[in-house]
Parts: C-alpha cells; sequence; structure tokens
C-alpha cells in the first residue's frame, strides 16, 4: 500500500490538476496530464493552436497532432498514454483499489464490500463469485481470459496485452512505421500501407533494449536535475547574500555622500565663525577708540565750561588759546567705514537639481561570461599610460583584489618594468606605481592583498601587498628563469619558463623547487593558471596549444584545435564561476570559451568588440571581465542578450 500511494503521488498525479490522472494523455515530450486539463490548457495558448500543435505545459515542447484540421479537443482525445503509465495506471491507479483490497469491483460500486475471487484481464476488473457468473453470462464477454486471485499472495496476474481498439484482440505485430503494437486486425485494415511489420515476440527484446537505455539516460537525466536543483537552491541563497551586500554597499554609498556634505556643512560653518569673530574684533576694536575719544571730548567739555563760568579772564584764554591745538571736529570718526556683513550665498534651484540628479551608483543585472543568453558590453576602459612613462605601456598581465571593500586593479606594465594600480576611492580615482628591477611577467594572486609577479631575466620572484598601493614585500631569487607565474596555494607557487623540459616546477615561498610536473607537447609555458580544484592550465605560444593537468601531473586535456579554430598566439587564461575557462588568442583578437573539459564552446569576445591584440585576462568579483590589450585595460559586464 505505501508503494502504490508513492506511485500514486509521485508518477500519477498530474501537475495542472494535482489529482490523480482522469483518462491520462502523453506528450512527444513523455510529459503526461489529464486528457481534460491538457485540452484546458491548450485553449489557452492561441499560437499553439494557430500552429496546429499541442504545448506542454512543463517544458513548452511542441507535439504535432495527426490531423490538424479536426477540432482542439479531437487532438488531445488522441493522445494515449505511455504505456509505462498506463501499466502503472493498471497496477496502482484509482480503479484498482478493490484489487488491493480484494474487493469485488462491481459490489463495490453498489456500496457492498464482497471479496473478489476472480480477475479479467480484458475487462480488467475484480469479481466475486456471483458477479464472475453475470460476466461470463455475457455473450461478449464469455471468452475473456478470467484468472483466480490468491487469498495468500493478494496481487494481480500479469495482465493481457490487448489491442486499445479492438479490445478482444490481443497485440501480436509491431508497425515499425508507425512505432505502434497492433493487433492482427488493426494491420489489416489501418496499416496495410505501411512496409515494415514485425512480430511484437522480435520487436521486445529491442524494445526492452531501447526502454532500458531510456532508464539509463532517464537516470543521467535525473541526477543531471538534481544538480542543477541543488546549485540553483544553493544559487538561492547566494543571490540573498549578495542582496544584503549590495545594500550595505549602497548605505556605505550614501554614508560617504553624507560624510562629504557633513564636511561641506562644517567647512561654511567655519568660514561663518571665522567671518563673524573677525567682524566682532573689528567692531569691538573701534568701540574702545570711541570710548576713548568720548573720555577726551569730556574732558575738554568741562574745562572749557569751567572757563566760560569762572569769570576769570586768565583760564578763558588759556582754553581759547588751547582751541588751536585739540580739534573738536568729529567727521573722520563719522565717516569711518561699518563693519562688513556676513552673508550665505547659494542657489536652491541649482542645489535641488544636484540632490536630484546625484548618482549613488547603479543597480543592474551581470550575467556570467558563460551563461548562454548574454551577450559582452563594454563597460570602461582604464588608460594606463601616466606620465613617468619612458615608454608606451604594454599590459602583460591583469588581475582584480579588493582591498577594505576598494576594487583594485593590478596590471604588469612590461615595457615600463611597472606593477600599476589603478581604483576609486569617495568618488576619486586614485593611481600608484611600484618600480620592479626589470620586466615583469606574470601576476600570481595569493590572498585579495597580496600577489606575487614574476621577472624572468632577474630571476626573481617578487611579492606585493596593495594597500591598495604596492608595496614591495620580498624578493624571492630561483634557480631558473621563470616566466609563467599562478598560485597552487598560499604558499605554494606553479612556475613555468623556457627550455624546461616540458614541465611546471612547483615552488615554496623561498623559490626552492619541491616537485616537477610533466605538461605534455608544452616545453615553454608562457601563461599558467589555477583551477577551483587545483588543476593546472597551461598556454604556449610557440606550439599554439592549451594544456590542463592535474596537481599531480595527470592529463586531463590537450586542445589544440586546427583549421578555422586553429589557436594562432594563446596567452592570458581565467575560469568562470562554472569552471568553464576563458583564453585570450593574441593574433585572431579573440577571447575564446572552452569547457573544463577543453571543448570549445563560443568566441566570447572578437574583434568586433574591441579587442586588438589581447593578452591578460581575468573576472572580478562582480562578474566583469577584464582584458588588457596595449596601454588599456578593457572593462566588460555581461547583460541579458536583446533579441
Amino acid at each position: 500500500m505505501a508503494t502504490a500511494k508513492k506511485l500514486t503521488e509521485y508518477h500519477l498525479t498530474c501537475v495542472i490538476c494535482t489529482e490523480v490522472f482522469t483518462n491520462p494523455a502523453t506528450l512527444q515530450c513523455h510529459h503526461t496530464f489529464c486528457k481534460s486539463c491538457l485540452l484546458k490548457y491548450t485553449k489557452t495558448q492561441p499560437e499553439a493552436v494557430q500552429a496546429r500543435s499541442i504545448p506542454c505545459p512543463s517544458c513548452r515542447q511542441q507535439t504535432n497532432v495527426t490531423n490538424p484540421d479536426s477540432p482542439v479537443e479531437e487532438w488531445v482525445s488522441q493522445l494515449k498514454p505511455s504505456h509505462v503509465i498506463q501499466g502503472l495506471m493498471d497496477d496502482f491507479g484509482p480503479s484498482t483499489k478493490a484489487v488491493e483490497e480484494n474487493l469485488c469491483g462491481v459490489c463495490t460500486k453498489q456500496g457492498k464490500t464482497t471479496p473478489a475471487t476472480s480477475w479479467c484481464s480484458v475487462c480488467d476488473v475484480v469479481y466475486c463469485e456471483g458477479c464472475l457468473q453475470l460476466h461470463n453470462m455475457m455473450p461478449g464477454l464469455c471468452d475473456h481470459e478470467v484468472a483466480h486471485l490468491s487469498d495468500h499472495t493478494k496481487t494481480k496476474v500479469k495482465r493481457r496485452f490487448t489491442c486499445q481498439v479492438h479490445r478482444d484482440k490481443r497485440i501480436e505485430l509491431f508497425c515499425k512505421d508507425c512505432k505502434r503494437a497492433i493487433c492482427t486486425k488493426c494491420c489489416s485494415i489501418r496499416h496495410r500501407t505501411c512496409k515494415d511489420v514485425d512480430t511484437i515476440e522480435s520487436m521486445t527484446p529491442l524494445v526492452k533494449e531501447q526502454l532500458t537505455n531510456k532508464i539509463e539516460q532517464l537516470g543521467i537525466n535525473i541526477a543531471a536535475a538534481n544538480n542543477i536543483l541543488t546549485r540553483r537552491k544553493s544559487k538561492i541563497q547566494d543571490v540573498k547574500s549578495n542582496s544584503q551586500t549590495l545594500k550595505d554597499q549602497v548605505m556605505k554609498t550614501r554614508e560617504t555622500v553624507m560624510c562629504a556634505i557633513l564636511r561641506k556643512e562644517k567647512q561654511l560653518l567655519g568660514d561663518i565663525d571665522k567671518s563673524t569673530d573677525e567682524q566682532l574684533h573689528e567692531l569691538q576694536a573701534d568701540i574702545k577708540s570711541q570710548e576713548i575719544e568720548l573720555q577726551m571730548y569730556q574732558q575738554q567739555y568741562k574745562f572749557t565750561a569751567n572757563a566760560v563760568t569762572s569769570n576769570c579772564e586768565m583760564d578763558m584764554y588759556a582754553v581759547y588759546e588751547s582751541m588751536g591745538e585739540t580739534s573738536t571736529d568729529n567727521r573722520d570718526t563719522n565717516n569711518r567705514p561699518a563693519a562688513g556683513l556676513v552673508v550665505f550665498t547659494h542657489d536652491l534651484d541649482k542645489l535641488s537639481k544636484a540632490v536630484v540628479e546625484l548618482q549613488l551608483g547603479e543597480v543592474q543585472v551581470v550575467h556570467d561570461v558563460s551563461d548562454p543568453r548574454s551577450s559582452p558590453v563594454l563597460h570602461h576602459t582604464i588608460d594606463c599610460e601616466e606620465d613617468g612613462d619612458g615608454k608606451d605601456p604594454w599590459l602583460w598581465d591583469v588581475t582584480v583584489l579588493t582591498v577594505d571593500d576598494i576594487k583594485v586593479v593590478v596590471v604588469a606594465d612590461y615595457n615600463n618594468k611597472r606593477l600599476k594600480t589603478y581604483y576609486k576611492s569617495n568618488f576619486k580615482s586614485f593611481h600608484n606605481e611600484l618600480l620592479l628591477s626589470n620586466y615583469p611577467w606574470q601576476i600570481a594572486k595569493l590572498c585579495e592583498i597580496q600577489i606575487a609577479v614574476s621577472v624572468p631575466s632577474r630571476m626573481e620572484i617578487v611579492t606585493v601587498n596593495v594597500t591598495p598601493d604596492p608595496v614591495l614585500l620580498s624578493t624571492i631569487k630561483t634557480s631558473k628563469q621563470y616566466y609563467a607565474l599562478a598560485a597552487l596555494s598560499p604558499s605554494q607557487l606553479a612556475a613555468g619558463g623556457y627550455e624546461q623540459s616540458h614541465c611546471v616546477d612547483i615552488l615554496d615561498m623561498a623559490g626552492r623547487i619541491l616537485r616537477s610536473i610533466n605538461t605534455g607537447v608544452i616545453g615553454n609555458p608562457d601563461h599558467i593558471h589555477v583551477t577551483r580544484n587545483n588543476n593546472l592550465i597551461v598556454s604556449e605560444r610557440g606550439v599554439k596549444s592549451l594544456v590542463s593537468v592535474t596537481s599531480e601531473g595527470a592529463a586531463v586535456f590537450t586542445y589544440t584545435p586546427t583549421g578555422d579554430r586553429a589557436l594562432t598566439y594563446p596567452w592570458g587564461i581565467t575560469t568562470t564561476s562554472t569552471g568553464d575557462i576563458l583564453l585570450v588568442d593574441y593574433d585572431s583578437h579573440k577571447v575564446i570559451q572552452l569547457t573544463q573539459s577543453g571543448q570549445f564552446v563560443k568566441d566570447v569576445l572578437t574583434r568586433q568588440d574591441g579587442l586588438e591584440h589581447p593578452v591578460g585576462v581575468c573576472l572580478d568579483g562582480d562578474g566583469l571581465l577584464c582584458v588588457t590589450s596595449a596601454r588599456y585595460v578593457n572593462v566588460f559586464k555581461f547583460c541579458a542578450a536583446e533579441f
């Protein structure tokens, strides 16, 4: 009973009505639905009706109809369930409930619970002794094959394979032209013009083999679907986490803008305080001067008044004579300039417009580069030519780090023997550089704040801290000239150079060789990339090949295409979040996408996207693709393709 319940719930239930199939119909895509549900759904799809086909509600695949000029109802009515579904319905469907409980099917419909003793394989009904006698008395039913039910096993015997059209005829033939199991009557009436008809006994092994293969393929599909579901469910958590991260970034951007506004406010308030203090000091000094002059005038007034009222001519003439020495003219005092007025000038309309047009950032959906629905769009370009350069920059490699939430682009400028960093902070762009002892080749990312760079001509590997400005950390002396460089782990490097006997050396952080890995056809690696599962991918322009090996040296694949897809000058390598490989081909001006097993997928970027002799390539944490070309870093985003 538990098995029947599971089969009914998971395999015999229509996804439209969520009930057990009623008159099931199977489409060409092998999905099964109730005929009534399928008819209702088809009538809601005018495009499919116009195209004379039945759409699958699950996968949208179209099923061609045999008689397109007939009504839609007839299209659906002509559909038959698959043999597997029909067999499951016969064994475990609702009509078999009486069989499983050993109750007579006829009596059950009458509300009785009479034990069943026999089963008719043609009628597919179980009967008690009384109902079986009535069944056998019917002229059209008397020759049906009837089997007795076992009281111990309570299981149904194997159903007789009868024709769906001629119910009294056994299936004995198979029409290969129509791919249908038929009876002899169908063969003589409906399949007279068919050329290839075989016996059911001859076809059964072949059909069973094909169904077995189908089961294996379905098993693979189920496993793949489960993997996809697992990844999708994991992606849900990633999307939620990313959403919160983006919200935090928006709020941090808002805080940065608010800090800038508060700084402006503080500056203006400080200017007001400074101007006001200057005004107050000037006014207070003027008041002091006026008070002194007032005291002087009061004294003169008192002396003069006393002289006039004293009736002493000597005192009066003494005061009179002193009037020539002291002026009482106050015109200079009255004409002194008044203190200036501190004012705050602003344009509210302009300020309001600036606030409205303020861009904290942009929210958009960026697809993975390997998503077939996406197409590349040039996001921005970084020009790495600086005033101190002695030659035109030639950017040999590029990587992107995230230092204290600041995205830092690091490039190796071969011609100018420099590492250069580019980043933005508080809406301002910054650039810095580190002069090396000689020409840098490849950058290996050790962690988010530290890189290693190969300097082959000096037989050196330098480690650099990115703060986000580049700061030399150490210089590692090596026994060979290593060009290609990648981080196998924070404490081990994978390095390759010229005349290395077809191998990549694994080094410790002191430059000592721990072991060597055979790289097959590649003898002088130009570029190395380490995948998420620690496989090495190595390119060499000389042999025009790409090789992948495990970290222990086992071969994974060798990619050496010929013809139109032959590599011209393979260079930079990176991998996507899904594990696909992106390879730069310098002379064909392309970035090529391969699967993890080295199968060609597509040309991601071409000359039509503005690529001219690309060299270095990397993906940042936001899915943006950085590609170096001469003095530029071209940054591409991948958006949904417009059709």
